[in-house]
This record gives structure tokens, C-alpha cells and sequence, in this order.
């Protein structure tokens, strides 16, 4: 009987991540709905050598690179709207840092 206890407690604590590794699986962070079809997101920010790929890909979680969108509950963090504005993102950023100003 003494055993119960902590194989009970063991079984919530392995379904209790579980079901958060199903919630992060489309690389949502934080989800909170605001209103009908409105949305306040954060995900992981792509890495930027798969943004011209036909599968770009999520940086990891702990890198701090954190997209926080406000917009569409439907949005995707690999969507094509997503590439678009990431890739606009990393030339404005490139130009900024690398070309001449003068």
C-alpha cells in the first residue's frame, strides 16, 4: 500500500508532460485568445538557413529568439505568412548591420 502513492504521483507527473509536449508540438509557446478569431502567439523564431527551404524550421525554445504575434488563432509559426515576414526581418537586420550608411 505504501508503494501506491508514489506510483500514482509518478503516472501524473509522466502524463502531466506528456500532454505538454503535445501542446508545444506545433511550436506554440503561449496561446491566449483574445476575442473571436484573435490571438496573442509566441513561438520560436525560425532558423535562418531553412528560411528558404521548402520546410523551414523552429529554433529551439531556449534560444530566446521568440516570435510574439498578436493576429489570426489559426497563424502557424512555419506558415508561409511567417516566411514572409521572417525573411523581411533578416534582410532589414542584414542591412542594417553589414551595409555602409554613408
Amino acid at each position: 500500500m505504501k508503494r501506491i502513492g508514489p506510483i500514482v504521483s509518478a503516472m501524473v507527473f509522466v502524463g502531466a508532460l506528456a500532454g505538454s509536449a503535445i501542446a508545444a508540438a506545433d511550436g506554440v509557446l503561449v496561446k491566449e485568445e483574445g476575442g473571436e478569431n484573435y490571438c496573442h502567439m509566441k513561438f520560436p523564431a525560425m532558423r535562418q538557413r531553412t528560411l528558404a527551404s521548402d520546410s523551414p524550421q523552429l529554433k529551439r525554445s531556449d534560444t530566446g529568439d521568440v516570435i510574439d504575434f498578436y493576429g489570426a488563432c489559426d497563424e502557424s509559426p512555419t506558415g508561409k505568412d511567417q516566411v514572409i515576414s521572417q525573411r523581411q526581418e533578416e534582410q532589414f537586420r542584414f542591412g542594417r548591420e553589414y551595409e555602409d550608411g554613408d
